[in-house]
């Protein structure tokens, strides 16, 4: 009898990377699990035994995300309300493909690990800042860094706009909503 394969995790992170790829570039309902097999290295199986099929592959792209971006949240959170928002532009410059998924809506569909981990190093630094309700507060916040992040990517400003001095604006904005 055949031994059972095993995959590691170096391999479901190609997968989770070529299936966030191939979501970007033409949607969920296009994404072969042949072709994110072979651009992963691997065989279909391997997609099979690690997350059931496409459906539990769509929700794995979904929460890796997630769970990325609420670790760089976590780490930022030492460093206080800026260090957050410069870490959600950093992380979405690093992963954009994740990004434009988590928030475009593409995988909306897909129940998996959402943003409320991520929004606690921000809901405790309002909290810390005194913010009344420090969750509207966040939602208020990430609004303004995502407003901003999204405006970036979709190249909408005129080309001679500093999109890093944007930014710092938008952050001394909400420093200002919310000083220490």
């Amino acid at each position: 009898m055949a031994r059972p394969s095993t995959y590691d995790d170096a391999l479901r992170t190609r997968l989770l990377e070529a299936t966030a790829d191939a979501v970007a570039a033409d949607g969920p309902e296009r994404v072969s699990l042949r072709d994110v097999a072979s651009a992963a290295g691997t065989s279909t199986s391997a997609v099979y035994t690690l997350f059931g099929g496409k459906d539990g592959l769509l929700a794995g792209v979904i929460a890796d995300g997630f769970a990325s971006f609420a670790a760089a949240q976590r780490d930022a959170a030492p460093g206080g309300l800026r260090a957050l928002g410069l870490a959600y532009r950093s992380w979405a410059h690093t992963h954009p493909s994740l990004y434009r998924l988590m928030f475009g809506g593409a995988l909306a569909s897909y129940e998996g690990e959402r943003a409320n981990d991520a929004l606690d190093p921000l809901i405790d630094a309002l909290a810390a800042r005194g913010a009344a309700d420090p969750l509207a507060a966040a939602l208020v916040v990430w609004s303004h860094v995502h407003g901003a992040v999204s405006l970036e990517f979709a190249c909408v400003a005129p080309p001679e706009i500093d999109t890093d001095a944007v930014y710092a604006d938008v952050l001394d904005a909400i420093e200002r909503l919310w000083p220490d």
